[in-house]
């Protein structure tokens, strides 16, 4: 006797060896033996055998006219032996069951499963639903194999043209059109992204990285709202200097400038000047928000986007011809030996005379010139004695810092400028330590310090950056308790050498600085009194928020400018037909381009003294994932020498995350990433004040000049 029965949800037939009560010892076609229990049996037959009925039921299966068994069904729940005695008009022979019971368990739309060998017949609202859902698929197969097809032939449907960024970044899963594309990247094994940039979704590479970027950071687009400027205060006393500002070409907000009178019997009085958008923007009103939900400027070579409004920026910015508002700090200093003698902040009117730019100047403002009174620029006097008190300040800072028990800063790095236009790069080298630099980074230090202090001494709660603090995050050990970490309450930060910092000099471009810039003129204008009418009162849990949401805004702002600067590095290759080029060893098989920053990272590279020029044969690189691929031409004589924390800090961290990615990307061929994931800031491009969350943290790198 063979038996036709039902196992796991899959119909068998085999052969009985023997019978015990209620359960069969059945041998399967294959040579398997199973127990199989009477209640699953549905079939008992003595021919054909087994493997013969299961081939012929499935033949048979597929004759059997589903609708018209439907109609024979009925409504009433039925066995599949009552429906093949209506059906076939006798009783079903051992084959015509099986498959009468194939075709059943096969068409759930038209039958429901009852129980073995049991069934019901759907209602018919339900199978025309089910019908005419199975139909829409059909249909939307068919589009979506239309429209890989057209992916396949470089051609992007139309449907999907208006879905191009949210294919890539937040797709629908359940989509046709993102169906279809993971369909035809799977048949032509490339990427989304590059078979978007194929096809013309993204138009090139550095669409897709900013693309990717808003969609992220900015999935409402990066314009204003529309906002009503507040006026600028009128009652407010004009101070009685002509102040200037030092910064790049390029920069727009400018949020710090500087004055010197000379007051007699060895005295000066310098001016620190920062542009006051917190007494225009009130906490909570609509432009406080903009600027919350952006927290700062995001910089990348040739372009940026706003922390506030350009019609507000140009009303505050300390443009020269133009008496606008500031927060300032005074410090009287004798020259005998460049000691402060008192400090004072104020809240007042600044006239700008004029606005300096690198560019201009650092040609002629030189250690040598200085040193020498050589050379016409404007500003000169004032600039000499700025220099003579930055240098005092930065030597009661190294003494300080060398007190907490970490080396003299590294002053002889070089920085990278980009500039971009018409989509053609210049990446500019530039000294870092620079004189200019050097006075704008200290004259930034001494007024974050001693505003700072300003704020912890009137008992109100600020946002301060401290370094060498214990118990801090990150890394166990020296690391850890060097990073660099955003408090409310002050603290030292050792590698700049000051007792507490707070971020106060970039308030249209930062939004900790125009919140602490709220604190300080509450200091200002109320004294003692301040912790009642401060805009954030002690223990503000809001302010814990504040540090929390700029600690993850400003870290992918950062990551992002990394990247872009990256991807301008690798246009730079492209546009200068760069093929042979020299770097210089950082640490074992990573190196940095002498001409222009980029990181590489060379696998094999023999042995080479930290430092030692090479020159390497690029082989190619790949502007969408951000990799490049060269290879060791020779080692030469020359050596370049190198900070002790070249080649070790954050932004060098970054670019190596950044091609392990690329690595990864290119063996799987799998989606761009760009997520660095250390916490470590790197710092701005043309941001006055930079980030750094090295151990051994420069000056410059805490507050680089643009």
């Amino acid at each position: 006797m063979n038996l036709f029965f039902e196992e796991s949800g899959d119909f068998k037939a085999g052969s009985v060896l023997s019978q015990a009560g209620e359960a069969y010892q059945v041998e399967l076609a294959s040579g398997k033996r199973s127990k199989i229990k009477a209640k699953d049996v549905l079939l008992q037959f003595t021919a054909p055998d087994p493997a013969t009925l299961l081939e012929q039921a499935k033949a048979a299966a597929t004759e059997i006219d589903l609708e018209f068994l439907w109609e024979v069904a009925g409504q009433e729940e039925f066995g599949f032996a009552e429906l093949g005695a209506e059906y076939f008009g006798h009783a079903p022979h051992p084959v015509e069951a099986a498959g009468l019971i194939f075709a059943l368990h096969s068409a759930p739309v038209y039958f429901y499963k009852k129980g073995r060998g049991r069934y019901k017949a759907a209602p018919e609202a339900s199978l025309k639903a089910a019908l005419a859902g199975i139909e829409k698929k059909k249909q939307q197969l068919l589009i979506q194999a239309g429209y890989v097809e057209d992916l396949k032939q470089n051609k992007l449907p139309d449907a999907m043209k208006a879905l191009a960024l949210q294919l890539l970044f937040k797709p629908d899963k359940n989509s046709i059109e993102y169906k279809a594309l993971a369909e035809a990247c799977d048949v032509m094994q490339t990427s989304a992204q590059r078979l978007m940039l194929a096809v013309g979704g993204i138009s090139s590479p550095k669409d897709l990285h900013l693309a990717k970027f808003h969609f992220e950071n900015f999935p409402k687009g990066v314009a204003f709202p529309a906002i009503q400027v507040p006026a600028l205060p009128t009652d407010l006393p004009v101070a009685d200097v002509q102040a200037f500002s030092i910064d790049d070409v390029t920069t727009t907000e400018i949020d710090d400038a500087f004055s010197v009178v000379e007051l007699g019997d060895g005295k000066l009085r310098v001016g620190i000047h920062i542009a006051a958008p917190a007494l225009g923007i009130q906490r909570g009103d609509a432009i406080d928000q903009i600027a919350r939900a952006r927290m700062s400027t995001v910089y990348m070579p040739g372009d940026k986007i706003t922390m506030l409004p350009d019609d507000l920026v140009n009303t505050y910015t300390l443009g020269a011809g133009q008496t606008r508002p500031a927060l300032s700090l005074y410090a009287t200093i004798n020259t005998d030996d460049w000691s402060v003698i008192a400090t004072e902040t104020k809240v007042e009117a600044i006239p700008m005379a004029s606005n300096l730019r690198h560019n201009d100047l650092d040609a002629l403002v030189t250690e040598e010139n200085l040193a020498n009174n050589a050379g016409e620029y404007p500003h000169k006097t004032e600039i000499a004695h700025i220099w003579k008190w930055a240098l005092e300040l930065e030597k009661g800072r190294m003494a300080k810092r060398e007190s907490f028990g970490m080396k003299p800063e590294q002053t002889n790095r070089v920085d990278f400028n980009f500039y971009v236009e018409d989509d053609v790069v210049s990446i500019v080298r530039r000294k870092r330590g620079a004189p200019l630099d050097k006075m704008v980074a200290e004259l930034m230090i001494f007024a974050n310090s001693t505003w700072g202090k300003l704020m912890a001494d009137h008992g109100i709660p600020g946002i301060y950056r401290a370094q060498g603090v214990a118990g801090g995050r990150g890394q166990g050990g020296w690391a850890g308790r060097m990073q660099v970490r955003m408090l409310t309450h002050a603290a030292p930060h050792q590698g700049l050498g000051v007792d507490q910092y707070a971020w106060s000099t970039s308030p249209l471009r930062r939004y900790t600085d125009l919140v602490n810039q709220w604190q300080i003129i509450a200091c200002v204008e109320h004294g003692i009194t301040a912790p009642l009418v401060a805009t954030f009162k002690p223990k503000d849990a809001d302010l814990f928020a504040i540090v929390s949401g700029f600690d993850a805004a400003y870290s992918a702002y950062a990551d992002f400018q990394n990247n872009m600067e990256r991807y301008w590095c690798l246009r730079w290759l492209q546009q200068e037909s760069a093929r042979q080029v020299d770097a210089v060893v950082l640490k074992d098989e990573i190196l940095r381009l002498v001409d222009i920053p980029l990181v590489i990272r060379l696998p094999g590279m023999p042995q080479t003294a930290r430092g030692a020029q090479v020159k390497l044969d690029i082989l190619r690189w790949d502007e969408v994932d951000l990799s490049v691929e060269a290879r060791l031409l020779e080692v030469l004589n020359t050596v370049t020498e190198l900070g002790e924390d070249e080649g070790m800090e954050e932004e060098l961290e970054a670019e190596l995350e950044q091609e392990a990615k690329a690595e990864a990307a290119n063996a799987a061929d799998s989606e761009v990433v760009s997520d660095v994931v250390n916490d470590t800031q790197p710092e701005f491009e043309n941001d006055e004040d930079g980030i750094s969350a090295n151990p051994e943290i420069t000056a410059s790198q805490e507050n680089s000049q643009p």
